[in-house]
């Protein structure tokens, strides 16, 4: 059994919780449909009998395969690989192991908050009808809450103390934007933070999915000196989600380097320019305080899972089908006001997958 650990660098603010502190840890996601590829959106509504949450341990379930789950800021991440109990086919490639349980670690979520933590991963061999348990262990310092419980047939889930978070497969499926959840009645997804590329398994299906996600909104291209700015756009957020991300794509028509500098927008308290990237086995977010280098006669694309604007401080959700007015200073070319579109909140938001 193997582990591969990743570190994401800055403190976010955690959602607002808006259930009662008995609610039940849950899945957001509606019914999947089988053989797809399913982004998990784990609700955690509150903590161990008052304490914060520091860790969120999820053994993931036969038939869920090729797990890849989304960073959180603050919190460490560790996939535990190993063996399936049963291979699967991953187009016409047999795999037999990869993670099967997914912690994140050494972070923070007082009682009084809500979060959601994310992974993507690949339903195989899966029948219509099953609902497949996602056990959960909430680690609060020294204290423990188990979502383990599975109900036995003809046994009533609800009667259950403690039940696992369940994903309920279906042929009819449902879109995976919104989605019920069976005990809490919130409907939100994960934040639309940090992202992770993918190998070569699934990368076209969940590209499209994404694509069709994004609904081909664009921005109307703006010129400032010598460069070019487009293929601009947001994420639509969630209720009570703080932080929302952007990408922009800027070309250097100009024979000298410009660097964009910083970014501003009266929908949010703040703008900040960020990072995902690997550092040997170390996926690490941070924040550019010099701001982004565009090379002469080069494009520099903003885009999930590396450059990218991190919204801050957002009192209003962005909102699907709205624009957001934002300006952006350049150190040579000086200051350009652009319009970006929000686009859905698609597949796990950064994750470009």
């Amino acid at each position: 059994m193997t582990r591969t650990q990743f570190l994401t660098g800055a403190a976010l603010a955690t959602l607002c919780m808006t259930g009662a502190a008995e609610a039940h840890v849950t899945l957001a996601n509606g019914p999947a449909k089988p053989d797809s590829y399913v982004v998990i959106q784990l609700q955690v509504p509150h903590g161990c009998a008052g304490k914060p949450t520091n860790e969120v341990r999820v053994t993931l379930p036969d038939g869920f395969y090729g797990a890849k789950p989304q960073p959180k800021a603050g919190w460490d991440l560790e996939i535990i690989k190993g063996d399936y109990a049963k291979p699967y086919d991953n187009h016409g490639t047999k795999e037999t192991s990869g993670p099967l349980e997914i912690r994140w670690k050494n972070g923070s979520l007082p009682d009084d908050n809500y979060d959601v933590f994310v992974m993507q991963g690949k339903l195989a061999g899966v029948a219509d009808g099953t609902a497949l348990p996602f056990k959960t262990i909430q680690v609060c310092g020294g204290d423990t809450e188990k979502w383990d419980e599975v109900a036995a047939p003809g046994t009533d889930p609800h009667s259950l103390k403690d039940p696992a978070p369940l994903l309920k497969v279906s042929a009819g499926g449902e879109k995976p934007a919104g989605g019920g959840m069976d005990h809490s009645g919130m409907d939100h997804a994960g934040m639309d933070h940090a992202g992770m590329g993918h190998g070569d398994a699934g990368h076209g299906a969940m590209k499209d999915a994404v694509a069709a996600a994004d609904g081909d909104v664009d921005m109307k291209p703006v010129t400032v000196g010598s460069l070019s700015i487009g293929h601009g756009y947001l994420k639509a957020m969630l209720p009570g989600q703080p932080v929302g991300g952007g990408y922009i794509t800027v070309t250097n028509n100009g024979k000298e380097a410009d660097r964009l500098v910083s970014a501003e927008s009266a929908r949010s308290g703040t703008v900040e320019l960020h990072e995902m990237a690997m550092k040997g086995d170390v996926m690490v977010m941070r924040q550019l305080d010099k701001g982004i280098v565009i090379p002469a006669g080069e494009t520099v694309e903003l885009k999930p899972g590396g450059l990218h604007l991190m919204f801050m401080k957002v009192q209003q959700p962005f909102k699907q089908g709205e624009t957001v007015p934002v300006t952006f200073t350049f150190e040579k070319a000086g200051k350009v006001d652009v319009v970006l579109p929000v686009a859905a909140a698609g597949p796990g938001g950064h994750q470009h997958n």
